[in-house]
């Protein structure tokens, strides 16, 4: 799946599948400015921030069990947001601080350093790495990737692919191959 938020004319968390397919909206209420978003992938959770609302939320991939992690003035102006293990970490431009926060109940919030010019923030740990399995987009023994001649895009499951062709391409009739 893929999430990502939007704050166009109706701000909303949304998901939809890797290649666009069943895009469905996950948090459209008592939502302003979500601008970033994070993932518990283990137990399948959605954190974003909203920047208008001063406030870090939490929501499973269904839209159900929302519920606020913090709101208030010490959480202004946040930007970037990372999972890992019990902490929420994120960016806050007033102070160019790395925050870290709790991600169960909010508390225990801490400076942790001050970088310059930092807009996103990434955790990277191999505990934190899913393990990969085959899916529909591996290189076939031509070298393309799912058999498409341009780009595969896995579908509702990773057995399931949609191949699309780059700008100024058209899908042929079998698709897979770009003209």
């Amino acid at each position: 799946k893929l999430f990502f938020t939007d704050y166009g004319n109706a701000a909303k968390v949304e998901r939809c599948d890797m290649d666009g397919m069943n895009r469905t909206w996950i948090v459209d209420s008592k939502i302003e400015q979500p601008t970033a978003l994070a993932l518990d992938l283990i137990n399948k959770y959605v954190y974003w921030v909203d920047i208008y609302l001063d406030s870090v939320e939490v929501v499973d991939y269904q839209g159900r069990k929302r519920h606020m992690i913090i709101k208030g003035r010490q959480i202004r102006h946040l930007c970037g947001l990372a999972v890992f293990e019990n902490y929420l970490y994120t960016v806050n431009t007033d102070n160019l601080s790395i925050l870290r926060i709790n991600r169960y109940n909010g508390t225990d919030v801490q400076s942790l350093a001050r970088l310059d010019n930092a807009k996103e923030i990434r955790v990277y740990q191999k505990r934190a790495q899913t393990a990969v399995r085959s899916h529909a987009c591996e290189v076939d023994p031509y070298g393309m990737p799912g058999g498409c001649s341009h780009i595969c895009l896995l579908s509702s499951n990773y057995k399931a692919r949609t191949c699309r062709c780059r700008t100024g391409f058209v899908l042929g009739s079998d698709g897979r191959s770009c003209k």
